[in-house]
């Protein structure tokens, strides 16, 4: 298929708390950086988590995976790029995340994700209301 991928990207500005004690980002907080990034780019295309979740489904994490490239410092504005594949959505689903400082790729990696039935307590596959707004995406790229 086609080049169908969702790309997102989200500013955010490095604060105090985002910092350890060499003065750099601390590596947990990257995966936070990925949660703003993945949140913001289901909410930009129609996929508001809040909204999945008063259906009855949530999206918990299975696997998180980070490369840290450069340090980034308070105060640095980043870029958070998230990227969804809409040819790859099964009963998991991965993000991809690029941060970036300046244009200047300083750490990547990925999430993956499964669907999770809120009332059974079972992973089950992506939700229909969920993936007729996936096709709508997919036709309107």
């Amino acid at each position: 298929m086609g080049n169908n991928k969702l790309i997102y990207h989200q500013n955010v500005r490095v604060i105090y708390a985002d910092t350890d004690k060499m003065g750099v980002v601390y590596n947990g907080t990257y995966f936070r950086f990925f949660e703003i990034g993945r949140t913001e780019l289901m909410r930009y295309y129609g996929l508001v988590y809040s909204e999945l979740e008063k259906y009855g489904y949530q999206l918990p994490l299975l696997e998180a995976y980070a490369n840290y490239r450069a340090g980034a410092h308070y105060d640095d504005l980043l870029d958070i790029e998230t990227t969804l594949d809409l040819d790859n959505i099964g009963p998991r689903v991965r993000f991809d995340y690029k941060i970036l400082r300046s244009n200047i790729l300083i750490s990547d990696g990925w999430t993956s994700h499964i669907f999770f039935n809120i009332i059974n307590q079972k992973a089950v596959k992506p939700p229909r209301v969920f993936m007729e707004k996936i096709e709508e995406l997919r036709h309107n790229l």
